[in-house]
């Protein structure tokens, strides 16, 4: 009896003991943008005279180094306090920005200039029924925090601080799409439930602008 019960203690000391720690997670889906440049390009003044709202794109996708110049000037990080290129109320960054293209839909996050893949679906026909967002190579999407901003003085005062916030956003992207001599349109007539459903984004952030970007045709 004592022989035997030594015998099954033995052979399951032999078997590995299965962990009790969770699986490793899946490798991850961050996209490590190129460094932007930060200096030269077109100049301020001849950026401005030049921007134009073009709604007719080629369908050549945009480089890697092209994507990561718009995102930092519309989003980037400025410094070492984490300041960024557009003005928030407070430093609160309410802002979300996201891209949609025809490999799947990312956020941009910028502290580490990364793209976050969030779903390999490309979202932009459902975005908006507008040709130029399902035409565009590149979608951009500006959304923000309202609930969050309300807290600096109400509701009102958010929607209307995240609303200014958003069009700084936009128009520093815009820019710099004209100094790439890419093209794009600000396309604010949109059904937010309709954009925030097709990115199944949170219901905490609101879509606010689509910025469709390519080549122009």
């Amino acid at each position: 009896m004592r022989n035997s019960f030594l015998c099954t203690l033995l052979v399951l000391l032999s078997v590995p003991l299965v962990s009790a720690q969770p699986a490793a997670a899946p490798a991850s889906t961050r996209i490590a943008l190129p460094a932007p440049a930060v200096t030269g390009g077109m100049t301020l003044n001849d950026t401005l005279a030049h921007r134009r709202s073009v709604r007719a794109f080629q369908a050549t996708k945009l480089t890697m180094a092209e994507l990561s110049q718009l995102l930092w000037a519309a989003q980037g990080i400025t410094d070492n306090q984490g300041h960024r290129t557009a003005p928030s109320a407070h430093g609160g960054y309410f802002l979300h920005l996201y891209v949609a293209q025809p490999d799947g839909f990312f956020e941009y996050i910028p502290a580490g200039h990364a793209l976050q893949k969030l779903s390999d679906k490309d979202i932009r026909a459902t975005l908006s029924p507008q040709p130029s967002v399902k035409s565009a190579p590149i979608v951009f999407v500006v959304a923000g925090e309202y609930g969050r901003a309300a807290s600096l003085g109400g509701v009102e005062t958010g929607q209307r601080l995240v609303n200014l916030e958003a069009g700084h956003a936009a128009e520093n992207l815009v820019l710099e799409a004209t100094a790439l001599k890419l093209a794009c349109v600000t396309v604010g007539g949109i059904d937010p439930k309709q954009a925030a459903q097709a990115a199944s984004l949170p219901a905490d952030i609101s879509p606010i602008y689509l910025i469709p970007t390519g080549h122009a045709k």
